[in-house]
């Protein structure tokens, strides 16, 4: 996986541009990327499948998580975040009140890491795997994603990692008890990001596209709960 500073190949490019289009970063993203987590869900659905009309508010924030990973802070411009809304660019100053405003809420993890921490730790490896598929269904784009494919200049990607930092590894660092729970937060927070770039990557017809999220999870998990715990056997 390449960084925005490197060269890429053809072959690479169509990969990135597939994971972006998962991540809710790609200018071409049409919609859905996930299942829901009910009954016999797939991980895999195509666009739009299982997911609601977006509201005026989320389509903003959508085309602004696009805008401001794809290009320099200072080449997004309000207006065009509202053409790729389909809104006004009224609209978005009512709402956000500025264009720096609505970079923040974009690079704000925390409402994310919320809904993903939401358990006890003893079942958090199965409830971070049925979260992260959820939130992507939901919010019809990955919700960490990100924080790997932003393309802005230097000081935006550093603002962006140290917010993922601060919002996610370091809240899960002090959620883990025993030892190493830093290195071990940093090592959930890469298998999170793992799971939704194999998402991204093998749909819509891999076999990730083809299971259900509680095959998935059955999977996945116990090797991010072996994390959580810090090795310990509970059984």
């Amino acid at each position: 996986m390449s960084t925005a500073d490197e060269p890429v190949s053809p072959a690479t490019a169509d990969t990135d541009r597939t994971a972006r289009r998962e991540a809710g970063t790609s200018p071409a993203d049409g919609g859905g990327t996930g299942p829901k987590t009910g009954a016999g869900p797939k991980t895999g659905a195509g666009p739009e499948t299982g997911a609601g009309p977006e509201t005026g508010r989320e389509a903003i924030i959508r085309a602004a998580r696009r805008a401001f990973t794809l290009k320099p802070y200072a080449e997004v411009t309000m207006r065009g975040i509202a053409a790729a809304a389909g809104v006004s660019p009224s609209l978005i100053v009512k709402r956000f009140g500025s264009k720096e405003a609505l970079f923040n809420m974009v690079v704000d993890f925390r409402p994310a890491a919320a809904e993903l921490f939401a358990a006890p730790l003893p079942g958090l490896g199965r409830h971070l795997v049925l979260t992260m598929v959820e939130l992507r269904d939901r919010l019809r784009g990955d919700p960490l994603l990100r924080v790997v494919f932003s393309l802005g200049i230097e000081d935006e990607r550093t603002l962006l990692r140290a917010r993922f930092r601060e919002q996610v590894t370091d809240r899960l660092a002090e959620l883990l008890t025993g030892p190493d729970a830093r290195l071990r937060a940093e090592l959930v927070a890469g298998q999170l990001l793992g799971l939704g770039a194999t998402l991204s990557l093998h749909r819509p017809d891999g076999a990730t596209a083809r299971t259900t999220v509680e095959r998935l999870a059955d999977l996945y998990a116990p090797g991010i709960q072996y994390l959580v715990d810090g090795g310990a056997d509970r059984t």
